[in-house]
């Protein structure tokens, strides 16, 4: 039975991870930013859904309490 040591642990744990980072296809600048500005617009709709949603729901509400 073989105990690893602290030392080769973190040395195995370190020398995996490159090599799991080596067999990763990262993305082209170009993709970079065109998801970038995908997740950007999706955030500013949802932003200007939520604020109309928003408004309605208080305008709505200052009518029932008007009433």
């Amino acid at each position: 039975m073989t105990t690893m040591t602290l030392k080769n642990k973190v040395t195995s744990y370190f020398g995996e991870a490159r090599t799991e980072l080596q067999k990763v296809i990262w993305p082209s600048k170009r993709d970079t930013a065109r998801y970038t500005l995908l997740v950007v617009g999706a955030c500013l709709g949802m932003g200007v859904f939520f604020a109309a949603l928003d408004f309605l729901f208080s305008k709505g509400l200052e009518l029932l309490i008007d009433r």
